[in-house]
């Protein structure tokens, strides 16, 4: 059959302005500049803006304005009067989406056509909904009958990681705002331009001063920021290492949190799914932002008696994805996030393939700057080999093989993780079985990787604890105990 090839369609960079230097989003305003670092477009290597650092005196003034705006008049708005600020916000995301678009693929390296189509598009639907949940807070059900109508912790650090940077930052915000916190937010040191932006967004929509904040900086900045004394909820999202520290650092303080870490998720295809549509889910599941997702379909168990079939199919697949420039509106995969990211893919693979696993990627030619990796399928993987066991962040797809659905399940659950899972079967009564019987927060049947701001998420086990989206997202932004006075901040 004759192949076509496309001609490049690059989106342009001039929709969006990006700033010589950035300083803090502190009080409403915009610090001058001081100590900075680069944040880098991985596709090139090219220097895209200086950002700054923040230490110790500015997560201090950071805070400070939050309890600020906490005290004063964000705390003092009414349910409605909070989700209007939502709604102006989200407004202004979709009329501004192609700016951000553009911004977080050069930022972080992820094609176009993701950003512009789903990154920005479902921030702007988490504000959306958490808007209409400003005002019926008492109706969620998020207290016991006759219990206190939940009220705001205070203030809130978020810490946010660089695969999805502008989605992760609406995840958080949004329902903090709507439940009546002030926050302070730090991304991640690689990916800060869609959060600098977002905070001309919030000047934009007249926010108050001081209840949202934003601070750059590496993990020293953060580090500050989840033991700041006045700080009275955390919630991040990142490696389960970095997890564990901060579960540490905050036992026996006052301090809630809730933690969405590491997985290494299951995509179990048995014997009578449709193969190519579950093909499509598995590339979806594992290729989509390079395979930089938390809940990736990184393990493929599939059925011994089609597992040729589908590896051939699978393969037959990726030979026609794109890998190439982010900015081209024809490319399926795009760069690597940073040179450690894709030096910790690279030794992963490297060490699959000296445990007996057999390498295969599609023929394609990698630019010559920047951080790139080919998608790759690796074969004749066991349960003991590090690459199905260990997060590869990447775009690499173990798999395995099952015979019965009980031995799925048992290679399913045996990870240290348990984030999500998918189950392709045309059999209902198997897919509910399935899906009790997996110890994963979500189960996708029949499709990956799907998101939508009114269904909760989150893990178990390494995976960490809480849930972020829907009515039960809400819960970790409030409580129900007796408010304390409004000088007690030192008491906390």
């Amino acid at each position: 059959m004759p192949t076509f090839e496309y001609a490049p369609a690059p989106e342009s960079r001039a929709v969006v302005t990006i700033e010589k230097s950035y300083g803090l989003f502190v009080d409403g305003a915009f610090t001058r500049p001081k100590a900075t670092f680069p944040t880098i477009n991985p596709a090139d290597e090219s220097v895209l803006a200086e950002v700054s650092q923040a230490g110790p005196k500015d997560v201090d003034k950071a805070v400070a304005a939050a309890r600020r705006a906490y005290e004063g008049v964000w705390g003092r708005l009414s349910g409605a009067e909070r989700g209007k600020y939502l709604f102006r916000i989200a407004r202004i995301l979709q009329e501004r989406a192609r700016e951000f678009a553009v911004l977080e693929t050069l930022d972080n390296g992820k094609p176009i056509k993701e950003t512009r189509d789903v990154d920005v598009p479902t921030a702007a639907a988490h504000f959306f909904y958490h808007a209409g949940w400003a005002d019926k807070l008492e109706y969620a059900g998020l207290t016991p009958s006759g219990a206190p109508v939940p009220r705001a912790h205070g203030v809130v650090a978020q810490v946010i990681p660089w695969n999805f940077p502008l989605l992760m930052l609406a995840w958080k915000v949004a329902p903090a705002l709507a439940t009546g916190n002030t926050v302070v937010l730090k991304p991640a040191e690689t990916t800060p331009l869609t959060a600098l932006l977002f905070a001309e967004v919030c000047q934009q929509a007249d926010l108050p001063a001081g209840v949202v904040n934003i601070i750059t900086g590496d993990g020293r900045t953060g580090q500050a920021l989840v033991e700041h004394p006045d700080v009275d909820k955390i919630a991040f999202t990142g490696s389960t290492e970095v997890g564990k520290l901060i579960a540490r650092s905050i036992a026996g303080t006052a301090k809630k949190a809730t933690l969405e870490l590491g997985g290494k998720a299951a995509n179990i295809v048995f014997d009578d799914a449709p193969v190519d549509q579950a093909v499509e889910g598995i590339v979806n599941g594992i290729f989509f932002n390079q395979g930089q997702v938390c809940c990736a379909g990184s393990r493929l168990l599939v059925q011994e008696s089609i597992h040729d079939e589908v590896v051939k199919r699978l393969k037959r697949r990726l030979g026609t994805l794109r890998v190439g420039d982010p900015m081209d509106k024809n490319s399926d995969l795009g760069a690597i996030n940073s040179k450690a990211q894709l030096e910790r893919i690279t030794s992963l693979v490297e060490a699959g393939v000296a445990e007996g696993a057999e390498r295969w990627s599609p023929e394609c030619t990698l630019p010559g700057k920047g951080f790139w990796f080919p998608p790759t399928v690796l074969t004749g993987v066991s349960q003991t080999h590090r690459v199905a066991t260990e997060e590869i962040f990447g775009p690499v797809l173990s798999v395995l093989t099952f015979r019965t659905p009980q031995e799925a399940v048992a290679k399913a659950n045996n990870t240290a993780y348990g984030l999500s899972a998918g189950v392709w079967t045309e059999k209902g009564s198997r897919i509910l079985w399935m899906a009790d019987q997996l110890r994963a927060g979500v189960v996708w049947a029949n499709t990956f990787n799907r998101f939508d701001p009114t269904s909760p998420f989150g893990g178990y086990k390494e995976s960490g604890y809480g849930r972020e989206g829907g009515r039960h997202g809400l819960d970790a932004y409030v409580t129900t105990a007796t408010a304390p006075s409004i000088a007690s901040g030192a008491a906390r």
